[in-house]
């Protein structure tokens, strides 16, 4: 790893603050492209991500993400086996930093046994360390002292092993017998001896029932319509991205990512591939980072108008759905034209894009984009003062702000409850600060706002499109680096006619990039809040580690809270206002 003394500026109040308080209990590892990483002991944890938190001039609201990683095969010079890392965001201060806390192999094996923790839980500071807990203990075998309920999330009950430990063949799958009852979740009923009409009953939902949107599964516990308890289940679709992705070189992940959020496959394509140019130190040509932001944009457009579309027909508004998916097959004609796929597109690349836009591509969009205003104003005109609307969306499944930042909820979802957060704004990259838009913020927290706010940021992005392909330069759409992409020149200058570049194109293919040692966590802004990606690598052309910061897992692990006390078919609209793709839930 790269061991650079000083922290960066950005954290020097927190690393410096860290030591004065804890001395060698939070000691400053390294720095590395600007990410600086402290190094906790496991018995002050607690101590200091509570101090984190609470201390006015650090303000660490968010735990932004928590994953373990395995060292078994990282050339290293400490003893211990594994890590549990925490990325932690103020976001006043707009500031991060990440922490890391080391296990022996023979204390987590121990504690396995035991069935204790080893470490401890973060839950009572956030909600979101409920879940990302459960799924370190699911795929790395950590238990955490003190958790509400330390059980498998993504892999099924029945699994043995885990499956992202190092020694896990990537092969071995295993089939589950009998379904989880989640029985142990849903806890003894309340029994309320003054109510004589009360009739407790439980009910499963999905995982194939149309109202739970895919592979989701929820029981509930009834008290005639109004749900009493409410517990959910995930993993049906879990296929092991990060597992595969250490299994191939950097540029095989690719295709990989699209099937994250299937929805706005080219966001997620991008976000990784800003994640290991960031770990490779490549800044990537105007003219690309141009056309990122166009097709980003037009992901976003696309994605809200799947999550507000299915949602309306949800509530009986059929005739919206044809307006809101009419525009978007629009959209999808031109990333068809462009990519040559609908759905997963595999387009962005290292360093760049796969080619170049296809002539015509500029007219294209921007007639996309008057139907896109169009239909916008007639769903708007037939929902907006609509009572029917209004009365199934208004106060239902509300959140709070401070829950919504305690379940580390990011993107519309939180800026409907109020929270004026948007990377594009707050922590800007290719350029987004100089872009004329607007963040939409709105104060319900409801079904309502969380649906409104789709349409008020679709209009923010049109705008962004209109001012990208006003300036979108000429010029390469790669990176002059033989060592990031591959060779560019055509005919007898090219593959075909020099040595050089037949060499260097056949160990591209073969081998790909090669990163530097080092650890990177690069957050993007997608249409469902920070999707961030935590890469570490050992120097090879093969990603050591891969995490994904997926923000449908942290907004679905809330979803029981939020229906709780209302009525079963409320439950249906505030999955959909979720927003939640199985893909990226799942992972």
């Amino acid at each position: 790893m790269s061991t650079t003394v000083e922290a960066a500026p950005s954290t020097r109040l927190t690393v410096r603050r860290l030591e004065e308080r804890f001395g060698e209990a939070a000691r400053y590892l390294h720095g590395f492209r600007g990410d600086d990483t402290v190094l906790i002991q496991k018995d002050r944890l607690l101590d200091v991500l509570g101090f984190l938190k609470s201390e006015a001039d650090l303000d660490y609201d968010f735990l932004m993400d928590l994953a373990g990683a395995d060292h078994l095969e990282l050339p290293r010079d400490y003893p211990e086996r594994y890590e549990v890392v925490y990325h932690l965001l103020s976001t006043r201060r707009g500031h991060r930093v990440r922490l890391r806390v080391r296990l022996d192999e023979d204390e987590v094996e121990a504690a396995l046994k035991q069935k204790v923790g080893v470490v401890d839980s973060a839950a009572g500071l956030w909600r979101a360390a409920d879940w990302m807990e459960r799924e370190v203990y699911d795929l790395f075998g950590i238990r955490f002292r003190n958790h509400p309920m330390m059980k498998r999330i993504l892999c099924h009950k029945d699994f043995v092993g885990h499956a992202l430990r190092k020694d896990y063949p990537i092969k071995q799958g295993q089939w589950l017998a009998e379904p989880d009852d989640l029985l142990d979740e849903m806890g003894e009923a309340d029994a309320n001896a003054d109510d004589l009409f009360s009739d407790l009953m439980e009910l499963n939902l999905g995982p194939a029932h149309p109202a739970m949107h895919g592979t989701f599964r929820l029981l509930v516990r009834m008290d005639g319509e109004t749900i009493r308890k409410a517990v959910p289940e995930v993993g049906y679709l879990h296929r092991a991205f990060e597992k595969s992705a250490e299994k191939g070189n950097y540029t095989q992940v690719i295709p990989y990512t699209d099937r994250l959020n299937y929805c706005s496959a080219l966001v997620n394509n991008v976000a990784y591939c800003r994640a290991i140019e960031k770990l490779m130190g490549l800044e990537i040509t105007e003219r690309a980072i141009t056309i990122r932001v166009i097709l980003m944009e037009l992901s976003r457009i696309i994605d809200h108008l799947v999550c507000v579309g299915a949602n309306l027909v949800d509530m009986g508004a059929l005739t919206n759905f044809w307006y809101s998916f009419g525009v978007r097959e629009e959209i999808y004609e031109v990333l068809e034209s462009l990519t040559g796929h609908r759905l997963t597109n595999n387009y962005v690349r290292i360093g760049g894009l796969a080619y170049d836009l296809y002539e015509g591509f500029e007219d294209h969009v921007r007639a996309c984009l008057v139907k896109l205003r169009a239909a916008l104003k007639d769903v708007l005109g037939l929902v907006r003062r609509n009572r029917i609307f209004i009365d199934r969306t208004k106060g239902v499944a509300v959140i709070s702000r401070e829950d919504a930042v305690s379940y580390g909820w990011t993107g519309p979802c939180l800026r409907s409850a109020g929270m004026d957060w948007d990377l594009r704004k707050k922590d800007p990259y290719y350029h987004y600060g100089e872009w004329d838009f607007e963040v939409p913020v709105l104060e319900g927290g409801d079904v309502h706002d969380r649906l409104l706010i789709r349409f008020l940021e679709m209009e923010q992005s049109v705008r962004i499109i209109e001012q990208a392909l006003s300036r979108l330069p000429g010029g390469p759409v790669n990176v002059e680096n033989p060592a990031a992409v591959l060779p560019q020149k055509p005919g007898r200058s090219g593959v075909y006619g020099n040595i050089e570049s037949l060499m260097n194109h056949f160990v591209m293919v073969y081998q790909g990039v090669k990163p530097p040692a080092g650890e990177v966590y690069c957050p993007t802004e997608a249409p469902n809040g920070e999707l961030g990606f935590y890469v570490i690598s050992d120097g090879t052309g093969q990603p050591y580690r891969v995490r994904v910061r997926p923000p449908c897992f942290l907004i679905y692990s809330a979803y029981s809270r939020i229906i709780e006390g209302g009525m079963l078919a409320d439950a249906v609209l505030a999955i959909g206002s979720l927003n939640i793709i199985a893909g990226e839930l799942d992972r």
